[in-house]
């Protein structure tokens, strides 16, 4: 299990959201994704601010971010909803807690990105359905 860390032993905005995992409530007042996704608004910029270079799939200035590419493509139409409008509703219709629905589908991306990456399939390309599912 991931242990909390300290904001200076972060090193992506994966480690970020990995301590928003383990403590949604202080992190995000009422577990909203919409507050979520503000904050991670909020990373991008001070990423653009301090001329940070990072793996960043949430916000896209101009354009769909890939993580919205992928929950499109995901649910088998575009959106114009951001990523977390989508998922807040996806939510509702399930009556699964809207950041738990998060966080599974941030795991999947990032499982089917590293797949990707490892494989050097391309966007279209199927990707596996995970062990147990098929």
């Amino acid at each position: 299990m991931t242990k909390p860390k300290r904001l200076d032993e972060f090193e992506s905005v994966y480690d970020l959201l990995e301590q928003v995992r383990l403590r949604p409530g202080m992190w995000v007042p009422g577990s909203s994704l919409l507050q979520l996704d503000s904050m991670l608004i909020g990373y991008r910029v001070a990423m653009a601010v301090h001329e940070a270079e990072e793996d960043f799939p949430f916000w896209t200035p101009g354009g769909d971010s890939p993580f919205d590419a992928w929950l499109s493509e995901r649910n088998g139409a575009g959106s114009s909803l951001r990523w977390s409008t989508q998922i807040e509703h996806e939510a509702g219709t399930t009556d699964t807690p809207p950041i738990e629905l998060f966080f599974s589908l941030l795991d999947r991306f990032r499982s089917e990105q590293q797949w990707r990456r490892v494989t050097g399939a391309g966007v279209n390309d199927a990707v596996p359905a995970p062990r147990g599912l098929a």
